[in-house]
């Protein structure tokens, strides 16, 4: 059965982790010879920056909603009503209205199977939060969380069905070096990275002050963060944070460099290929998903992260080393055992390649593809599967 799909997100050139996820998920239900289309929010300004998607998200002709502009939800709709399955990615800061709100009006009026895809899911929403995610739980024929402690926390604190969550991972691309390890040479000092959108809450500020600890270490690592502002972070504060962030590198004592670039996928993975160690020093307790963790995990790389949910279900079977979130100290010890303790890094290594491919993109992408054929089957198919 030939299912299509209308997929309802922040899309690029928007830039942001969601607009990422969905243009993979599109590309590889695309590449499995599905039809499918996208609803892309955006800015005003956004418009005339960017050009409207095609029903593949990609030039003219596809459908827009622009968050300030009256009458965007309904068309929405209308739009994810003319495909087989919509899938809803939701995030609060997305769509228009006080917590993203008028999403609601967009469920309410869709007339095919919905799929909803949870991307944050809080333990103590407000009262708005929780009443947003207990009605796009009522309009949803499913909801997907990206790892079982987003389904806890869904299960143990909101109104829904159990039966009705699925669990499926985030996703990655697949790298080229995957399943190749990078073997530095004695002399050469070994390079711990951090990557993505900057912004308050990254932890960076506990990165840096992290190095200096490793000083005695020879060679000594260095510290490389990739990424340029977040656009909305941007548009509020300009470059202050990042400011802030290069003097006390430069006042620590620690070996930092900034790399301002939006990576293309490419550069990403070169980058990846050239660290010996990812490092995410998240300030959040309640990140239930990473689309940074998965891309150092599937790429076969030692991590070390801060304890959030993601993380600690993640890496818990030895393909990273947790610490205490803003603790320069302990992330200091954490990298010193990578980098000093015989076998260490190539165990943390070994065991991302091991649990990396059921993370890909193709695998991921099977997972919708399967999940929105069992939405649209017959009544009888469904009871025997």
């Amino acid at each position: 059965m030939s299912v299509s799909y209308g997929v309802l997100s922040t899309y690029p050139p928007t830039q942001c982790g969601l607009a990422t996820f969905s243009h993979a998920l599109v590309t590889h239900l695309t590449a499995a010879g599905k039809d499918v289309g996208v609803v892309r929010v955006v800015d005003a300004g956004e418009v005339v920056a960017g050009r409207p998607l095609s029903r593949h998200g990609h030039g003219p002709g596809g459908s827009l909603w622009v968050r300030d502009r009256p009458g965007g939800a309904a068309a929405a709709a209308a739009a994810l009503n003319r495909h087989d399955v919509a899938v809803i990615q939701h995030e609060y800061g997305i769509f228009p209205g006080p917590d993203g709100r008028e999403v609601l009006q967009v469920v309410r009026g869709l007339r095919v199977p919905t799929i909803t895809v949870l991307h944050t899911v809080l333990v103590t929403p407000s009262e708005s939060q929780r009443q947003i995610l207990d009605e796009l739980a009522a309009h949803s024929s499913v909801l997907v969380t990206m790892t079982r402690t987003a389904r806890d926390r869904l299960v143990a604190h909101y109104a829904v069905d159990p039966s009705r969550v699925v669990v499926i991972p985030h996703g990655a691309e697949p790298s080229p070096i995957v399943g190749e390890r990078r073997l530095r040479d004695p002399d050469e000092a070994p390079t711990v990275l951090t990557w993505g959108l900057l912004g308050e809450g990254k932890g960076i500020e506990w990165a840096i002050d992290a190095m200096p600890l490793l000083a005695d270490l020879r060679p000594r690592p260095h510290y490389r963060v990739v990424g340029e502002t977040h656009p909305k972070v941007k548009a509020q504060h300009g470059e202050a944070y990042r400011q802030r962030l290069v003097e006390r590198a430069r006042t620590s004592g620690g070996t930092v460099h900034f790399d301002g670039r939006y990576l293309t996928a490419t550069e990403l993975h070169q980058e990846v290929a050239r660290c010996d160690v990812v490092l995410l020093p998240y300030d959040s307790r309640e990140q239930v998903t990473s689309g940074v963790l998965i891309e150092a995990v599937t790429a076969g790389k030692p991590v070390v992260s801060t304890a959030f949910p993601h993380a600690v279900e993640l890496l818990s079977s030895g393909a990273g080393l947790l610490v205490e979130r803003q603790n320069p100290a302990a992330i200091a010890a954490a990298l010193r055992q990578v980098f000093t303790e015989p076998g260490r890094e190539a165990a943390m290594a070994a065991e991302a390649g091991r649990i990396a491919p059921d993370l890909l993109w193709p695998a991921v992408a099977d997972r919708y593809r399967e999940l929105g054929s069992r939405l649209v089957a017959p009544v009888d198919v469904l009871a025997s599967a």
